[in-house]
């Protein structure tokens, strides 16, 4: 993103960003407000291809911590705070979203998106 002072702000490595309808969606920032929500151990924002938009729909793939019941209303109305106060458009929330016992975690124990992928959309 180019500031108005001529500097940029990177929102998420290019690998990560999901683009659909000709738009680019930073999963980190999706990520980070999901996280925040209490009951949630990890979070990944992934991107499932989707015709109409020519490219890809992110879907969040929620793992809950022990003990904690989350509902997909609770991601949903999280995410629409930050719609409603400006700090992201609408279109940037998921389509689905997906509660899973485990996330797989690569060897430096970073979340493994493309096995994530794999397990969820085949």
């Amino acid at each position: 993103m180019i500031l108005n002072d001529g500097g940029l702000r990177i929102l998420d490595r290019l690998k990560d960003v999901i683009k659909s309808g000709g738009e680019w969606i930073p999963t980190s920032i999706l990520e980070a407000i999901i996280s925040n929500i209490p009951g949630v151990d990890l979070v990944a924002v992934i991107g499932r291809p989707h015709e109409k938009w020519g490219g890809e729909r992110p879907i969040a793939v929620v793992k809950p911590k022990e003990g904690y019941s989350l509902t997909k209303e609770q991601i949903y109305d999280a995410l629409n705070k930050e719609v409603n106060a400006g700090r992201i458009p609408k279109w940037w929330i998921p389509d689905d979203v997906i509660f899973v016992k485990e996330i797989p975690l690569t060897s430096t124990g970073k979340i493994d998106k493309k096995e994530l992928k794999r397990n969820i959309l085949g």
